[in-house]
């Protein structure tokens, strides 16, 4: 199912048919070093993932991550979506890539269309982001969508320090 459409993007709920898809992307250098190891494998594994992490969030949020397809040539590219995470208040938004894709502008793209997806169609008041201090892409990107540093956090179970980054809905008439 189509959720948002951009310039050069279609952003699409996954199905288990993406699971060769996300096996590729959990485990590529980045989100290992980024985002950290999902422990998924094999094909099964990724299906699993899929079906026990992924999929369910649709129906109990409304919302879930997503797969970034580039409309040109319907290529799988990454992902983008919003989460409920333990140990944060709001929503968070999370993105990314497999590395040939980088630079190009499409997680610039995709983020800044399921900021207004959060915004305008689940009425969520505020956005978070979380990201590694090394994670200056992410950085970067974060505060070109207008988010602004926070604080640090720890979640739960989880003994790395993250940059907290938020942005409030644009107020009425704002854009």
């Amino acid at each position: 199912m189509i959720i948002l459409k951009t310039e050069r993007l279609c952003l699409r709920r996954m199905t288990s048919d993406d699971a060769d898809f996300i096996l590729a992307l959990l485990n590529s250098p980045k989100w290992i070093k980024y985002i950290g190891s999902r422990d998924v494998h094999t094909l099964e594994e990724a299906r699993d993932y899929l079906e026990s992490r992924v999929l369910p969030n649709y129906e109990a949020l409304g919302f879930g991550f997503y797969i970034m397809e580039r409309l040109e040539d319907h290529t799988r590219i990454g992902n983008c979506g919003l989460a409920y995470r333990d140990g944060m208040k709001y929503a968070d938004i999370g993105y990314s890539l497999l590395e040939q894709y980088e630079g190009h502008g499409y997680a610039y793209e995709a983020a800044l269309a399921i900021l207004k997806y959060g915004f305008e169609i689940h009425k969520m008041d505020h956005i978070e982001a979380i990201v590694t201090e090394d994670n200056q892409r992410s950085i970067h990107l974060l505060k070109k969508l207008g988010m602004y540093f926070k604080k640090m956090i720890r979640l739960p179970n989880d003994p790395e320090e993250l940059m907290l980054f938020g942005i409030d809905a644009p107020k009425e008439g704002e854009v």
